[in-house]
C-alpha cells in the first residue's frame, strides 16, 4: 500500500478549503485517510496554512509520497526542510541541536517575510482607500465648483439689473422723458 499526502477538498463552491491528510494512494481524492495532518486556507491572502510539522515529518520518513500541491505546502511550512535535516542527522552529517538551530532560524526568517507581506498588504490597503477618499473628495469638491457659478451668475445678473433699474420715480420719469 503506497501512501500519499494529498489535499482534501472541503467548503462549498467557489470558497475551497483543504485539509492536508495522509491517504492510501487508492482511495477517493475527499474519500477515507488516514491521518489529518493540516489545514489550507487559499481564500485569504496571505494563505493560511495550519500544519503539523511533525506528523508530516513522520510520514514523509515512512516513505509518504506528497502530491505536487502538497509537496509546495510542505516546503513553505518547512517540512521538507525538516525531513533533509533528519535525513543528515540519521548520516551523521549534523548532530540533532544544529539540525534543531538550522530548522529553527529558518521558521524565524520565514515567518519575518510573512509578516513583511501581510504589513505591506495592508499599507497598500490603507493607501488605496486614502486614494479613494482623496478621488471622492475632489469629485465633491469639482461639483460644488460647478453648481456655485451657476449661482454667482444669477446673483451677477441680479445686481445689473438693479443698476440699470432708476432707482427712483422721477429718474424712470426723466429716463422716459429723453
Amino acid at each position: 500500500m503506497s501512501v500519499k499526502i494529498r489535499l482534501q477538498r472541503h467548503g462549498k463552491k467557489g470558497k475551497p478549503f483543504y485539509w492536508i491528510v495522509a491517504a492510501d494512494a487508492r482511495a477517493k481524492r475527499d474519500g477515507k485517510y488516514l491521518e489529518k495532518i493540516g489545514t489550507y486556507n487559499p481564500n485569504v491572502n496571505p494563505a493560511v496554512i495550519d500544519l503539523n510539522v511533525d506528523g508530516a515529518v513522520k510520514w514523509l520518513q515512512n516513505g509518504a509520497q506528497p502530491t505536487d500541491t502538497a509537496k509546495n505546502i510542505l516546503s513553505y511550512k518547512g517540512a521538507m526542510l525538516k525531513n533533509h535535516l533528519l535525513g543528515g542527522v540519521r548520516k551523521g552529517a549534523l548532530t540533532q541541536e544544529q539540525a534543531d538551530a538550522k530548522f529553527a532560524a529558518w521558521v524565524e526568517a520565514k515567518e519575518a517575510k510573512i509578516s513583511d507581506k501581510q504589513a505591506g498588504l495592508s499599507k497598500a490597503e490603507s493607501e488605496a482607500k486614502a486614494a479613494a477618499f482623496a478621488a471622492e473628495k475632489a469629485v465633491n469638491e469639482a461639483r460644488i465648483e460647478a453648481a456655485k457659478p451657476v449661482v454667482e451668475e444669477v446673483a451677477e445678473e441680479v445686481v445689473a439689473e438693479a443698476e440699470e433699474a432708476p432707482e427712483t420715480i422721477d429718474d424712470a420719469q426723466a429716463k422716459a422723458a429723453e
